[in-house]
């Protein structure tokens, strides 16, 4: 499908208002090497998913926006104790994860109710509760501007905390088609992070389904249905500090919860930041801070890109000027300061 002057409402979570000036939605990986190599795609152009992850800054884009409407989830490869499961970059995530579930394919139950679809996983490195999208992925497959297929496996992906080489200016030419994922057939639980041995309290045993329940119970009590509130989801990184400065902060605020990164680092919830910074349901114009988790915002109507920019680089300020660090949007912004 090829579209001109077409609308980005229904592409993105936070309900913003955006035009792209050329829009095309392919079903295959040929039919989108087909097309790349027989049309000379100039700058600038956008490779879009869900949209759980985007804030557009200007209501038209001016370039070409391309979104994956490629299916498929099939078994690859399997072992006594593993299945390698090759997943389409148009499937949505938690369609994937509920199925993993339903097969009992442990290791992506702690991913569950993440929006977007898998395309995104394998960019983003999405993760929650103690797993990441790196810890899972063995492969991902892409097709460059020009129409050529380049694959990569998962230690030349560059993954870090919410980051991979297809992030960078240098690999924003790649369009993921495919992602494999190796999951485990014998029974393995993630547990230890955030609430999830509290939340399976309420269930009478310990199993997959009910880690999945239990997720998912957890990030709805957090998090807003963008049907009723816009949002992107957690909007900030955590900040990732040293010892030291952790320990100078710590002498302000030893209450301060944190999760610790190898024996140097320490992990500092932003939303714990930003609260303490008073922006808790609190808000500027149409944008504001949810009230239930002060690392989601959310558009409270009407609101624009700018106004949402806005609302965040007040936030960052007051933690600048409070904890002295600079939080970073997980949010990738297209247009004016973004791309």
């Amino acid at each position: 499908m090829i579209r001109e002057n077409y609308s980005l409402l229904t592409y993105n979570t936070f309900g913003i208002e955006a035009t792209a000036c050329r829009f095309v939605e392919y079903h295959s990986e040929n039919e989108l090497i087909a097309f790349l190599q027989g049309d000379t795609i100039a700058a600038p152009y956008l490779h879009i998913g869900g949209g759980s992850n985007l804030l557009f800054l200007e209501k038209f884009y001016p370039g070409t926006v391309f979104h994956s409407c490629i299916k498929g989830i099939e078994i690859v490869e399997e072992t006594g104790s593993e299945v390698y499961v090759r997943v389409g970059a148009g499937v949505t995530w938690d369609d994937f994860v509920a199925y993993s579930v339903s097969q009992r394919w442990y290791g992506a139950e702690n991913l569950s109710h993440i929006p977007g679809e898998v395309g995104a996983s394998a960019i983003q490195n999405i993760g929650a509760y103690g797993v990441e999208a790196k810890d899972l992925i063995t492969k991902v497959e892409t097709v460059n501007i020009r129409g050529e297929k380049i694959v990569f496996l998962v230690d030349e992906c560059g993954y870090g905390y919410r980051n991979s080489i297809f992030k960078g200016e240098e690999r924003k030419d790649l369009f993921v088609t495919y992602v494999t994922y190796r999951l485990n057939k014998q029974e393995h639980y993630t547990l230890e992070y955030g609430n999830i041995r509290k939340q399976l309290d309420r269930y009478l045993e310990l199993t997959l389904e009910n880690v999945r329940k239990a997720v998912i119970a957890i990030r709805e009590s957090k998090l807003p249905d963008p049907k009723q509130w816009g949002n992107g989801g957690s909007f900030f990184m955590n900040p990732v500090v040293s010892r030291e400065r952790f320990q100078e902060i710590c002498a302000r605020y030893p209450d301060m919860p944190f999760y610790e990164v190898g024996e140097e680092k320490i992990k500092i919830p932003a939303g714990w930041m930003i609260e303490q910074c008073g922006w808790k349901g609190k808000s500027l114009g149409a944008a504001g801070v949810y009230e239930k988790q002060a690392l989601v915002l959310v558009n409270l109507g009407g609101a624009t890109g700018e106004d949402i920019l806005r609302l965040s680089d007040a936030i960052r300020a007051s933690i600048q000027q409070e904890f002295g660090l600079d939080l970073h949007p997980e949010v990738c912004m297209i247009g004016l300061a973004g791309k």
